[in-house]
């Protein structure tokens, strides 16, 4: 999340990847650092350690609504 708004606040595009069990923390996050309204894609939990089928099969599910965000299409 962090990441996403850093990137933001530079002019960056940007779209941050946050599972679904720290979707409330990143509301936080963003407002906390004044950008609430940073694009942002929920991702299933857990994803890191979840293997590498598990982890392909979810960035195909994905990258269509990362693109979306990113585009401010979502």
């Amino acid at each position: 999340m962090r990441d996403g708004v850093k990137l933001a606040k530079r002019g960056i595009p940007a779209v941050a990847l946050v599972t679904e069990d720290f979707w409330v923390q990143g509301d936080f996050v963003a407002r906390s650092v004044g950008v609430p309204d940073v694009p942002r894609v929920q991702l299933p939990h857990p994803v890191a350690g979840s293997g590498h089928d598990h982890m392909t099969k979810v960035a195909g599910d994905i990258a269509p609504s990362i693109v979306a965000a990113w585009k401010g299409e979502a």
